[in-house]
């Protein structure tokens, strides 16, 4: 597993035992011993991260599958840079590919909807989205890779499916998420031992208090920090959007005119 904070577990808590989520889940379906699973992933990576940070240590794992969930972390910042992100994802694909794995990346769904972003910001976030998966598109149809389309998940923008920071999945969203990656690597021949469980079990469910708690602590700092890398980028997308609005009252003039003056001719 290689990846951001998603690909760590984050929002399915376990008692006693930090973070479980989509990894051990998919490991267990595919009845993978304890010492033939292995998670790169960190919270807060990004694309660049899991090409020279993390890669390494998985192509010397040397696995038979390889899930890569990682780009929403680079939606969120100011030097976004979409080629360069899929010249990453293709060097981590060709890597492990190399060493017999079957790799199955993720595309991402319109987030905006889940964490109910400001109307410019949740515009901005929905055109980064777009050109990242447009990028992992590129290196899928190179590769002729499975991937999995996370908006297309029954489910996706339910709020169940989501943690109290709306930013992670929940244990149910983790349990679909690991559903819908063995899916994929089941058409793609891999033995499935045990279907994932949509029925939660074993995580610690959220209280009403927790969800107030992570608004206030962390919920607003996260969308000041975020809608300070994002504000350039949304104030461009109004600019455009306005200048395409004036120039599109501005054509149909013209038309508009000559019609109606050959609506006056005798």
């Amino acid at each position: 597993m290689l990846g951001d904070s998603t690909a760590v577990g984050l929002g399915d808590p376990v008692p006693g035992r930090g973070w479980r989520g989509v990894g051990p889940f998919v490991a267990r379906a595919l009845d993978v011993a304890p010492d033939g699973y292995l998670n790169t992933a960190f919270t807060g990576a990004r694309m660049r991260c899991v090409r020279a940070e993390q890669l390494p240590a998985a192509a010397a794992h040397r696995p038979d599958v390889a899930l890569v969930i990682a780009g929403m972390n680079d939606t969120l910042r100011s030097d976004f840079d979409a080629a360069a992100m899929a010249a990453d994802l293709d060097h981590v694909v060709t890597t492990l590919r190399a060493r017999g794995a079957v790799v199955v990346p993720v595309r991402f769904h319109d987030h905006g909807r889940v964490f109910r972003l400001p109307g410019p910001l949740s515009r901005a976030l929905r055109a980064r989205i777009e050109e990242l998966n447009a990028a992992i598109d590129s290196v899928v149809a190179r590769h002729r890779a499975p991937c999995l389309d996370l908006a297309a998940l029954p489910g996706a923008y339910d709020l169940s499916s989501w943690s109290v920071d709306r930013l992670h999945p929940s244990e149910l969203g983790h349990r679909m998420l690991a559903r819908g990656l063995t899916g994929l690597l089941a058409e793609a021949g891999v033995a499935i031992v045990e279907p994932v469980s949509l029925v939660c079990s074993g995580g610690i469910r959220p209280r009403t208090v927790d969800h107030v708690g992570w608004l206030v602590v962390k919920g607003i700092p996260w969308l000041w920090r975020r809608g300070r890398d994002l504000l350039p980028y949304a104030a461009g997308i109004m600019a455009a959007s306005a200048k395409q609005s004036y120039l599109g009252r501005h054509e149909r003039q013209p038309a508009a005119i000559e019609l109606e003056l050959t609506a006056q001719e005798p």
